[in-house]
């Protein structure tokens, strides 16, 4: 049995080889559809790993409180999240002050979203996110500093203008080896003292990133005031089973702070961070199913199109059929030959689609900054495919040549 397909694998190269053009256009035909199926999920399988290091860092621990519900819309469709009330620096603080469950309690609030840089004669562009925050901000946001050091509590009680700015924002503001600390900066019209940097975080999916800049936040609130500000609150709670517990705790102060009445739903809204991690990815699913959807259909287009050739193939190698039944071969022999030989050219097809749905797949993924990523279940999902796909697109061409009459078939011209 095993040489009868070692033979038959033979036979079939040797076939591709006689007919390298057909054959290569065929291939080409499923390494198009493999690569649509592959470069997609490849690229939505990395994003997934995005997100899920993004939260992954800021822990399993932490929950935010803020003034509007966490959605996730796609397009149009889909419930439009719910505002709130801004929760005011004021109710902010009192929380941070009053929450005695065993946690470290961050507020920040989102100074501006396009601010431009100046270092000597090089400017940004105008899209730097800057944060008001305080001394925790960084590890309930998931940062960590490369090099220098984080504001003191008094520091941020004097809002002076210091700043930690991002690992992009040293790169592009600052020549290299240059050492951005103690330099002096311009964000708009003021001037800041560079006393850290970020270590790099990456800026997928709009999530903080290494484009941004943190200042204390009684500075933010004197330098970016705006008459709309509202703010958030960070917690990570010290110990991971009781994050529950620690929910509760902060719901029912924060209740109490925002004066609502008992029968009242929360006019605030508390996620953790492996809750809106899940909610990303329950819509990126979504956009995977579509994907395979699509693909699957491209690649159902290129096994007609392989079904098609193999007829042809039949019809030209008809004497060729009739030659090897009249020297023994059976039906089963002569269907087992092209089904093998249909599962062949699917294989170099499908190895050709692999490669290039890999390389695509990473284009779009190092574009959104969440690296080189090597799908191995696509990998051996799209072998599978190719073989499942050759073994439909040879089944009719393969019978056909084994139910040709060997003597009719030698007169073939």
């Amino acid at each position: 049995m095993a040489f009868l397909l070692k033979e038959n694998i033979k036979i079939a190269l040797d076939s591709v080889k006689s007919q390298a053009l057909r054959a290569a256009l065929t291939a080409l035909i499923i390494a198009i559809g493999i690569t649509a199926l592959v470069g997609i999920l490849t690229a939505i399988d990395a994003i997934k790993s995005s997100i899920n290091s993004n939260f992954t860092s800021m822990g399993a621990n932490t929950f935010t409180i803020r003034n509007r519900e966490m959605s996730i819309r796609i397009g149009r469709g889909g419930k439009k999240p719910k505002k709130f009330r801004n929760i005011t620096f004021d109710e902010a603080m009192r929380f941070k002050s009053e929450f005695a469950f065993p946690s470290v309690v961050s507020v920040s609030t989102m100074a501006t979203m396009s601010a431009r840089l100046a270092f000597e004669s090089k400017k940004s562009n105008p899209n730097i996110q800057v944060f008001g925050s305080d001394e925790n901000y960084l590890s309930a946001s998931g940062y960590e500093l490369e090099q220098g050091r984080n504001f003191s509590p008094r520091e941020i009680y004097s809002g002076n203008n210091l700043v930690i700015i991002g690992k992009e924002i040293q790169t592009t503001m600052f020549k290299r080896g240059i050492n951005p600390l103690d330099k002096e900066i311009r964000i708009g019209s003021g001037k800041y003292k560079v006393i850290g940097v970020l270590k790099t975080k990456g800026s997928s999916m709009g999530f903080g990133g290494d484009k941004i800049c943190i200042v204390p936040i009684q500075n933010a609130r004197q330098y970016f005031s705006q008459p709309n500000a509202t703010f958030t609150i960070n917690v990570i709670s010290n110990n991971t089973q009781l994050m529950d517990i620690a929910v509760g705790e902060a719901t029912g102060l924060f209740r109490k702070i925002r004066k609502v009445d008992l029968a009242a739903d929360n006019n605030f809204e508390i996620t953790k961070s492996d809750n809106l991690a899940n909610m990303l990815i329950g819509n990126i699913e979504k956009v995977t199913l579509g994907a395979t959807i699509i693909g699957f259909i491209t690649l159902l287009g290129a096994a007609i199109g392989l079904m098609n050739i193999m007829l042809v193939s039949v019809t030209e190698r008809t004497r060729e059929i009739g030659v090897r039944k009249a020297l023994g071969a059976t039906r089963k022999t002569i269907q087992n030959q092209f089904l093998i030989e249909s599962i062949v050219i699917c294989q170099l097809g499908g190895i050709l689609g692999i490669v290039l749905g890999i390389a695509i797949g990473n284009i779009m993924s190092i574009q959104l900054g969440v690296g080189f990523y090597v799908p191995w279940k696509w990998i051996f999902s799209g072998l599978v495919l190719c073989i499942a796909v050759g073994l439909l697109s040879g089944i009719i061409p393969a019978r056909r040549a084994a139910r040709l009459d060997p003597i009719e078939s030698l007169r073939f011209e």
